[in-house]
């Protein structure tokens, strides 16, 4: 994930070097903030597709031949999850810093589990 995160970024212009002290971190600033944008999105969007692969499952009980999901489906869902980052992370002011990220992905995590538990009481009813 981080190779694929470094690829885009030197593309994109960014520098990837990491910090002596911290190599789990970037030294400037922008490439740290985009790489924890980058792991909420995959994580939330990880969770999304489970959720809607799961319920797809139970309402249409798919036989062994056929594909567990359609293409169309897949990018309706990583476009909802694209859109649903792209609005927690344009509410966040730059002055917030790493804190302000770290609050928003953990935003983000508490309404995926937020959802994934309305789905099962949804489906448990």
């Amino acid at each position: 994930m981080r190779q694929a995160f470094e690829a885009w970024a030197q593309r994109d212009g960014h520098i990837v070097r990491r910090r002596e002290d911290k190599p789990e971190e970037y030294l400037v600033y922008e490439t740290q903030r985009r790489w924890l944008i980058w792991q909420a999105a995959l994580t939330h969007g990880a969770k999304a597709a489970d959720a809607q692969q799961a319920q797809q499952a139970q309402k249409f009980a798919p036989s062994e031949d056929k594909a567990p999901v359609m293409l169309a489906d897949e990018a309706a869902v990583r476009n909802r999850v694209l859109n649903e980052v792209l609005d927690a992370f344009s509410e966040l002011d730059e002055s917030a810093g790493v804190e302000g990220l770290v609050r928003v992905i953990q935003n983000l995590k508490k309404k995926s589990q937020s959802q994934s538990q309305s789905r099962q009481v949804e489906a448990q009813t």
